[in-house]
């Protein structure tokens, strides 16, 4: 019965040429519309099915089979990291699982494993010193300036993944209990429903940049493009990393490993060597399980662990 039904499975998809882009291309519509997804869902899916579709084409495959899948993986891992070549192969199995279950082809991606993903750090973080430095080194001199600096404190301070501090409106900033907070539309989320607590010295610099910008809605975006072809828009992701990698940068600390996210890194770790509890810590980083905020606390335990120090000492009596 099972065979019966991947021969038919595939006779349906030969007659549907899988490879052409049109008619894939029409598969991929009708498969992001069943799944019902946010936008940026729909986006990402359409690109792991089309790099699929580009492997097919590049090395004329017309029936792609389970092989095709290890090999295609096979190519990926090549080129890309294994957080990466997850996500790609994420896409496809669901396309497939979805193929079949609509009788229009087998899901050749079943049993196939996504390479093994390093639950360490891919990249690094900074001391209290190294970010003051960093952050300090902004000229304020310029409206450019004041947002930059403001940027930069609001997201060490309170650890925001850029795409928070992308979405973010200066309406968002609202009292809750007396403290100053920053209502956030978090990773995976399609409402503002959390919120960081804003600390006088980053509500300061965010209130010298919003003077400087004069009178503007509260429903703009907190922080705005000064770009000449969209000048007051929202920024994007890429342009508010661009900001972190160059203060950086200016600061003399130069390293695929520091990016943006480094300075997210940065707040939690520097939260957990304060000795503020898991679940605190958890709570202020919006992470999806307590086991995330676990991986920064074996780091932070481990760099208080005195056993080098000792071997050292019994060895060469240091």
């Amino acid at each position: 019965m099972h065979n019966s039904l991947m021969i038919k499975n595939t006779a349906i998809m030969q007659s549907e040429t899988l490879p052409n882009k049109n008619s894939i291309g029409e598969l991929a519509s009708r498969f992001v519309m069943y799944l019902d997804v946010s936008a940026v869902s729909v986006k990402s899916y359409k690109s792991g099915i089309k790099k699929f579709l580009t492997f097919l084409h590049e090395n004329c495959i017309n029936n792609p089979t389970r092989d095709t899948v290890i090999l295609y993986k096979k190519t990926l891992c090549e080129k890309y990291s294994a957080s990466t070549v997850s996500l790609y192969l994420s896409s496809l199995r669901r396309f497939f699982s979805w193929c079949e279950s609509e009788n229009l082809y087998c899901d050749i991606t079943r049993g196939v494993k996504s390479p093994r993903i390093d639950s360490g750090h891919k990249k690094d973080s900074f001391t209290a010193n190294q970010l003051r430095e960093i952050i300090g080194g902004i000229n304020r001199n310029s409206l450019k300036g004041l947002r930059d600096y403001a940027l930069m404190c609001l997201i060490s301070a309170t650890g925001l993944r850029t795409v928070e501090a992308m979405r973010a409106d200066i309406s968002d900033i609202r009292n809750v209990g007396g403290a100053d907070c920053l209502f956030v539309q978090g990773k995976g989320r399609s409402s503002k429903s959390e919120f960081v607590k804003l600390s006088e010295h980053v509500m300061k610099a965010i209130r010298a940049y919003l003077d400087a910008r004069g009178e503007v809605s509260q429903e703009t975006p907190l922080f705005a493009s000064l770009s000449h072809r969209n000048t007051g828009e929202r920024m994007t992701t890429r342009s508010i990393s661009r900001i972190c990698k160059g203060a950086m940068i200016q600061a003399g600390y130069v390293s695929k490993r520091w990016t943006a996210h480094s300075l997210r890194h940065s707040a939690v770790t520097l939260a957990l060597m304060a000795g503020i509890s898991l679940q605190e810590v958890s709570q202020f980083a919006r992470h999806s399980s307590i086991s995330v905020t676990m991986v920064y606390a074996h780091d932070v335990q481990r760099l208080k662990s005195r056993c080098e120090s000792a071997i050292s000492a019994a060895i060469f009596g240091d």
